[in-house]
């Protein structure tokens, strides 16, 4: 089927990139607002994902290349986690063609449900940096291909748990969390985007108006992360997480 492109469709998925790149940047999720616009707009549902996928890779570049550039994060420190993060990243989109997901549809909602709890009720989190629990050769070698394998294997969530990872785990605070976890996530996104420009799935024209709102919205987003990091992220990193978890159960168990 031929999709009709309009200008009021173009304009409204023009808005809706803003948000989801201003709310992506911020919490992780923005795929919970990209995704269902584009299938509002009659997108087939594995061309809505590819260009999706396009526009938020943008999105994460955006933040990513802020980030940097404030220094809040710094390359030489990320390169190594980022080159696992898009090794664990192409493993997942490969294997997934071979197996079966219905385990993850159960265990998804429970990891998600418990990243909200951890950042709704532990209030003092991520306002300083603590010692890490774990030492960062095995943060990189282990945790962060796991995290880029989930993304690569099924994706909902990446954000949340880069983050989640960087605080719990790395005692980093929420700001730097975020940014870490912004680099990370672009790692992780790029090999499920060669899959999708390379199977001829993406709408172009879509995708670059989209581009254009993603990458405004990351950059306001990464300007609520560098002022007021610690109040907007924990509260929206904890809404997203019930937003995604109500939607898996809603689409697989109900």
């Amino acid at each position: 089927m031929e999709l009709s492109l309009t200008w009021e469709m173009l304009t409204f998925l023009f808005f809706i990139a803003i948000a989801a790149g201003f709310v992506d940047t911020i919490a992780g999720g923005g795929g919970l607002i990209a995704l269902p616009a584009l299938l509002i707009v009659n997108v087939p549902p594995l061309q809505a994902l590819a260009t999706n996928k396009l526009q938020g890779t943008f999105g994460t570049l955006t933040s990513s290349a802020i980030m940097l550039s404030k220094k809040i994060v710094t390359w030489q420190g990320l390169r190594f986690a980022f080159l696992t993060s898009l090794i664990g990243s192409v493993l997942g989109t490969i294997i997934v063609h071979f197996v079966n997901t219905d385990l993850l549809m159960l265990l998804i909602p429970i990891v998600l449900i418990s990243i909200a709890l951890y950042f709704g009720l532990t209030k003092q989190v991520g306002l300083t940096e603590k010692p890490p629990k774990v030492s960062q050769k095995k943060y990189e070698l282990i945790i962060v291909p796991i995290i880029g394998f989930y993304d690569g294997f099924f994706g909902p969530g990446t954000g949340s748990l880069f983050t989640f990872a960087n605080v719990a785990l790395m005692g980093r605070t929420m700001i730097k969390a975020t940014a870490n976890a912004k680099c990370l996530n672009f790692a992780s996104n790029i090999a499920s985007l060669v899959i999708f420009i390379v199977s001829g799935h993406i709408s172009w024209i879509i995708g670059g108006v989209m581009i254009v709102g993603q990458v405004i919205g990351a950059r306001l987003g990464s300007h609520i992360v560098l002022n007021h990091g610690q109040q907007w992220i924990r509260p929206l990193i904890v809404l997203i997480c019930i937003l995604m978890c109500i939607k898996l159960i809603v689409e697989h168990h109900i």
